[in-house]
Parts: structure tokens; C-alpha cells; sequence
């Protein structure tokens, strides 16, 4: 099969370790176990998150008195592209000896007239208390909003609509290499209607839409979402949490999961589904090759009734 695997923010920083490289190159030999067999077995595309990482450069970055002003979020998150690109390829050149391997910077169209620009909702960068993230937000015009466990900067999250490389990187998986792209959603950009010169934009793009549209679009078999939970719930976090193994998207839908967290994997989930009539897994990271031979994760499929 052609898998694309989307992987969780989780994968490099749990939530609560120090942004420290050391501590992100111990966290990527997970990544490494959990994948590896499966890219012995089938076509492989990795997409990755970059909330921690592209929240950091931009604190480092508004701080930074040698800069006139802040880097755009556009070309920080080029930089957490090939930040984590690196980690991810090093470390499975270690785990799949002789296996030809590409990370490649990429750039996920959206629109100029996308309404979310108006609605900051994608939350990047580290969890403050309510104070510090308020006064962060009155000193760097910062738009923040309530996280599990605090507060944090959040940014305005356009809808994918076309992944600029995507003839490249089915080049690249004809010839057998396994490729790392479209971190933390690619680097967001707007087309000219003209002349199609290409714009970058200050937003985040979510990673998981991103990975469905990239997995559309090369007409993959199976969409791989990876997290920190071994499947969906239904009630999560309350008395009656139930797990969730087998959905279709209407299922999903029907289900309410929140915009900050399960809610963008659901929904990228059913829209692959959806418009290819493939499958799509949600589940942990550790479990991935369990997931996609049916002996773990959430299972989303078509509803075989329609039609």
C-alpha cells in the first residue's frame, strides 16, 4: 500500500519535556521503532506537527533585539521543516540501513480570501499561566486562548487547498524513497491569479488537513494519524469515555470531538475517506503497526451502505 502517516506533535515533545534538542533527538528513536516496519512493507510519506518547535522560534524570534521585526510564521515554519526533517531522516537512516530517504521543504496553498484569516484558532507554542500569556499578548500583539492546562498563542489556521510539490514527491516514491514533507501543515503560501508567483503567509496550516489533502492527492491507500491516545473516545475525559474502533465519517461528525485537539484528526480522517473511498487510522504512535493491520486504533472507513 501507500501510506501517508501523519505524525502527532507528541512524537518529538510530549507535553511538559523542554524544548531541548537532546530531548527531541531521544524522542524521535520512537519514531523511528514505530514506523520502520511498516516502511519495509509499503510506500511511505511522513508528515509531522511543529506546534512546539514553530512556537518556540517565534518567542525567540519576536524577543531577538538584533531583528528590525519577528521572522513571518512562514519561513519559521520552513525552519521547523527541516529542523525535524533532519531528526526524522538520521534517525530512520539508523532504522532502514540502505533505504533511499528525502526530507523535502513544502509549501500547502491556501486561499487570500479564506475566512479563517479573520479567526485565530490554531494554537502554537508553549502552555502560560494566565497572566504571563496576557502580558505576552499585550507586548507582541499576540491573540491567545485557553489550553487544557493554561493558556496559549493561538494563530489563524486557512484551509489547505493544494500541495505545491506533490508532483515531486510522487517522483520520489516511484523511484522507492521514502519521503518526510509537509511539516506542521508545509509552509503557507497564496498563488497570484495571474501570473501564480507564490506568497508567503503569516499562519499555521493544520497539519492533519494538510496530510489528508497530500494523501488525496497522491492516491494513497491508507491515511495514518498518530498520536498520544490509542483511539478515539466518545465522552473523553468523563465518566462515560467509551473508545471509538470503528467509525465511518458520518459517525464522526455526529461524535462533537473539539477544534483543539481530536477534532482536526477526525475531520481530516473523514474527508480522505470521503473523497477517495481509502481508509484512514487514528491511534497511537507505538501502535502504528498494529493500526494498520486492524489490531489497534480507530478504523475509519466508508459507509458501506451509501451507494
Amino acid at each position: 500500500m501507500r501510506i501517508v502517516i501523519a505524525l502527532g506533535g507528541n512524537a518529538l515533545l510530549r507535553r511538559g519535556d523542554r524544548p531541548d534538542a537532546a530531548v527531541q533527538q531521544a524522542n524521535i528513536d520512537r519514531v523511528a521503532t514505530a514506523v520502520a516496519g511498516l516502511a519495509l512493507e509499503h510506500e511511505v510519506v511522513i508528515t509531522h506537527g511543529n506546534e512546539p518547535q514553530i512556537g518556540l522560534l517565534a518567542m525567540e524570534s519576536a524577543a531577538d533585539p538584533v531583528l528590525t521585526a519577528p521572522y513571518p510564521l512562514d519561513l519559521l515554519g520552513a525552519q521547523t521543516e527541516g529542523l525535524i526533517g533532519s531528526l526524522l531522516l538520521r534517525t530512520l537512516y539508523d532504522a532502514l540501513p540502505g533505504r533511499k530517504i528525502a526530507a523535502l521543504v513544502t509549501h500547502t496553498l491556501v486561499r487570500a480570501d479564506d475566512p479563517a484569516f479573520a479567526r485565530p484558532t490554531k494554537r502554537v507554542g508553549p502552555v502560560y499561566p494566565r497572566d504571563v500569556a496576557r502580558s505576552l499578548a499585550r507586548r507582541r500583539g499576540w491573540h491567545i486562548a485557553k489550553d487544557a492546562t493554561g493558556w496559549r498563542q493561538v494563530v489563524a489556521s486557512p484551509a489547505p487547498v493544494g500541495i505545491v510539490e506533490t508532483e515531486t514527491i510522487h517522483d520520489l516514491l516511484t523511484c522507492g524513497v521514502l519521503v518526510i514533507c509537509a511539516g506542521g501543515g508545509g509552509v503557507p503560501v497564496t498563488a497570484d491569479h495571474d501570473t501564480g508567483a507564490l506568497t508567503g503567509v503569516e499562519v499555521v496550516v493544520d497539519k492533519d488537513l494538510t496530510a489528508a489533502l497530500l494523501a488525496e492527492e497522491l492516491k494513497a491507500d491508507f491515511l495514518l494519524i498518530l498520536t498520544d491516545v490509542p483511539n478515539v473516545y466518545a465522552g473523553y475525559g468523563t465518566s462515560d469515555q467509551q473508545p471509538v474502533l470503528d467509525a465511518t465519517p458520518d459517525d464522526l461528525r455526529r461524535g462533537g470531538f473539539p477544534d483543539g485537539s481530536m477534532g482536526p484528526k477526525t475531520e481530516a480522517a473523514s474527508r480522505f475517506v470521503e473523497r477517495t473511498g481509502g481508509l484512514a487510522a487514528i491511534g497511537a504512535l507505538d501502535a502504528a503497526y498494529e493500526i494498520v493491520h486492524g489490531r489497534s486504533g480507530t478504523l475509519v472507513r466508508p459507509d458501506l451502505s451509501i451507494g
